[in-house]
This record gives structure tokens, C-alpha cells and sequence, in this order.
């Protein structure tokens, strides 16, 4: 399985937290909307956990 990446500017495919390259930390992002710009430029985020709906996919 691969794994969901995206990078800043694009746009996210699905909703989870997604780790930063080359940091510790987390964010949450939605699918759907735009990844914003990072102070570091041009980043790429890996999905580390989807969020899981109650009565969805």
C-alpha cells in the first residue's frame, strides 16, 4: 500500500494528520482544501492517521 502524501499548495485527497518532512509534529488537515504555506517553503506532508467518520468511507 502506498502511502498519501501531499505537498504545500496541493490539494488534500484525505482527511487525517499528516506529518510534516523532516519534523516530530502533526497537523490536521480536511480533504478537500488547500495545504497552506509553511515558513520552511515548499513542504511535503505523509498521512499518519485517517480520520475515521462514524457513517462514512
Amino acid at each position: 500500500m502506498s502511502k498519501t502524501t501531499v505537498k504545500t499548495g496541493g490539494t488534500v485527497p484525505v482527511s487525517g494528520q499528516y506529518k510534516p518532512a523532516g519534523s516530530n509534529t502533526e497537523v490536521t488537515f480536511v480533504q478537500g482544501n488547500r495545504v497552506p504555506p509553511t515558513s520552511k517553503g515548499a513542504t511535503k506532508f505523509t498521512l499518519v492517521d485517517q480520520t475515521k467518520h462514524k457513517g462514512g468511507k
